[in-house]
């Protein structure tokens, strides 16, 4: 009987996934738990197939993998090293670098990197669950230092706006979300509350004129920000942003910066989901399709324009 995994233990982990097989055995249930259906003629019966883990359609012959049409399509390593890297994505705070993992698993750094990414793109947000009660938002700019310049102005960074929910006691955060923007107007801004926060959200900014076109929408209240005295956790979390990504990776590139601000707040969001935070990542890898090297080029060429 199928049990998914649970848990922060990597030698639980060990001895659930001590080869290649249970790992697939693990993937076939999450890509088949509704039954076959080929994806070239759409028919639902199989006919028998000699390879394991490879349904073969009875209408058109065409063969499926447990791995195609997903995240693990041709997957340039062993499953099992694959999912050794998701629990360590997944289940520790600040995961590691496509360096280390190449060093830790043996594989090519390159091979490394993709695959980061492609599980970067399954961390993205499914957008259906806007923030709600008391919420802030704000700008920060992430990048090295430049001598003589500040604030928004400032070359060589990347923008971004951070939209985050207080918990009930006001105390802690909840959930937070960030996109990089290309600059501060009403425009770019108004793309996080579309997509993250909910109507009926009472919004604290500071007094930045970007804010002032979207009161229509939103209740928002506009305030000065003093350095130490008032969005304290907001401020809190922008400099654990800022650290993750100075210790981790050192420095990302605008054209990846948002894939990273997503597993940022992938992990944040279900840092008291870390029982099943690996079986939820798993789940998306099957029901996203593949992703190449050229998607992942071609993003970068539509971001730059």
């Amino acid at each position: 009987m199928f049990e998914e995994f649970k848990g922060q233990n990597l030698m639980d982990f060990m001895n659930v996934f001590p080869t290649d097989e249970s790992c697939k055995e693990y993937l076939a249930h999450y890509k088949w738990k509704n039954g076959f259906k080929c994806p070239k003629c759409g028919c639902t019966e199989e006919h028998h197939s000699k390879k394991p883990f490879v349904k073969r359609c009875k209408n058109c012959l065409h063969q499926e993998s447990v791995t195609s049409g997903t995240l693990f399509h041709k997957l340039k390593f062993s499953i099992q090293k694959a999912f050794f890297i998701l629990f360590e994505i997944s289940t520790t705070t600040k995961s590691a670098s496509s360096e280390v993992y190449a060093k830790k698993y043996g594989i090519n750094h390159n091979t490394a990197w993709l695959f980061g990414q492609k599980v970067r793109n399954a961390m993205n947000s499914s957008l259906q669950h806007p923030l709600k009660g008391k919420v802030e938002v704000d700008e920060t700019l992430i990048g090295g230092k430049e001598p003589g310049k500040q604030g928004r102005g400032a070359e060589k960074k990347t923008l971004v706006v951070i939209a985050i929910e207080k918990n009930k006691d006001e105390n802690g955060i909840k959930r937070a979300y960030a996109q990089v923007i290309k600059n501060s107007s009403s425009t770019q801004l108004s793309k996080i509350f579309q997509e993250h926060v909910d109507k009926s959200a009472e919004v604290k900014t500071d007094k930045w004129t970007g804010y002032i076109p979207l009161m229509e929408k939103w209740d928002i209240e506009m305030e000065k920000s003093v350095a130490g005295k008032n969005f304290e956790l907001m401020h809190r979390f922008i400099q654990g942003l800022k650290s993750w990504i100075r210790g981790i990776y050192h420095h990302i590139s605008s054209e990846h910066m948002q894939k990273y601000l997503d597993e940022y707040c992938y992990r944040f969001n279900r840092s008291i989901f870390k029982e099943t935070i690996f079986d939820k990542l798993i789940q998306r890898l099957i029901l996203h399709e593949p992703i190449y090297l050229k998607d992942i080029k071609l993003c970068q060429t539509n971001l730059n324009r």
